[in-house]
């Protein structure tokens, strides 16, 4: 006897290269729920551009992220995988969810307060953005979402857009829950303090060589307190440290710990064996990655694929919700 799947659905910005926040706080949590559920990953380049942009880069931004999700795992066999814009339904269902969404409850939103501070004229697509990320979820009726600490408001604000057009036209949209897995916390960039964006520049790329590697890592900020190679260090108020728990060995950790406190090693041993251990684990990603880049119509072919494929969950759950709505379409009756 089998049992049906439960849907997830979950998307990523097209800001180019995948990097290591990206790939430990999302990326290899989505490719190990692939085994368990039925997954939809997708591509959010309608996001993106609700901010200042570069036209010209957005295509290669998009191409490079799909890059590193099927190298590093997400396979058209295993998932689907699309871009936003190439299936409309998302938009059109926004359109719908915009009618009972309170204009205060945007206004409360913790990420929209965040980036309007930091553009001199705040759009309407920015300030709307959480609708368009609950249709994203509700048009594949996902039952889970797998989320950040940052995405949790979100989340909530999604299940009460369900909860409210449910109210109004019949109970249809799911009100999907978080789906928490790995260890749930924020990966710090090089600086430490701030999340590992791109836009704050304090990134480790997950496709970098080695060399590149160590030369990033080198210039990681780790124990403020520590000035000096012989100083005694805490490694458990130090980001590389904390890095070293997702690529190197419980064996490695405790030889680290015990020789960092007591100045046997200092800041830039560690972060050597940091980067080779990094480089290491994630050669088989790498190399995926460059057969991929030297096939760029494969690429195009899975994200075609992918949208093929969730178009034809999302026109029927379309098709329900005009109906429900009183918007018949010519010919549906």
């Amino acid at each position: 006897m089998t049992t049906e799947r439960k849907r997830v659905f979950s998307g990523i910005q097209p800001s180019g290269e995948v990097h290591l926040g990206n790939y430990l706080g999302a990326v290899k949590n989505w490719v190990d729920l692939t085994d368990d559920y039925e997954c939809i990953y997708c591509i959010v380049d309608l996001h993106a551009i609700t901010i200042p942009y570069q036209v010209d880069e957005l295509p290669e931004r998009v191409f490079d992220v799909a890059v590193s999700l099927v190298a590093s795992g997400l396979e058209p066999d295993r998932c689907i995988l699309f871009v936003q814009s190439h299936v409309p339904e998302h938009v059109e269902l926004q359109w719908l969810f915009n009618t009972v969404t309170p204009l205060g409850d945007l206004g409360r939103m913790t990420q929209f307060k965040d980036k309007s501070e930091r553009v001199e004229s705040v759009s309407a697509g920015l300030l709307n953005y959480p609708v368009l990320q609950a249709a994203d979820i509700l048009l594949y009726l996902a039952e889970y979402v797998p989320v950040g600490e940052d995405q949790r408001q979100h989340l909530e604000l999604t299940r009460e857009i369900a909860r409210r057009w449910n109210g109004r036209f019949g109970e249809y949209f799911p009100e999907p829950d978080a789906l928490i897995i790995g260890p749930g916390r924020r990966v710090l960039g090089l600086d430490g303090v701030a999340k590992m964006s791109k836009s704050q520049d304090n990134i480790i790329p997950l496709l970098a060589t080695p060399d590149e590697l160590a030369s990033v890592i080198r210039t990681a900020v780790t124990d403020p307190a520590r000035k000096r190679r012989d100083d005694p260090g805490n490694p458990h108020v130090c980001n590389i440290f904390s890095l070293h728990g997702a690529f190197s060995t419980t064996a490695e950790r405790e030889e680290i710990e015990a020789r960092c406190q007591t100045a046997e090693i200092g800041c830039v041993d560690c972060k050597l064996t940091l980067a080779n251990n990094i480089a290491e684990n994630l050669a088989p990603i790498r190399d995926r990655a460059d057969e991929l880049r030297a096939k760029p119509r494969l690429i195009r072919e899975i994200l075609s694929e992918g949208a093929g494929r969730a178009r034809a969950i999302a026109r029927p759950v379309m098709a329900e919700a005009y109906d429900r709505m009183g918007l018949r379409r010519v010919g549906s009756e």
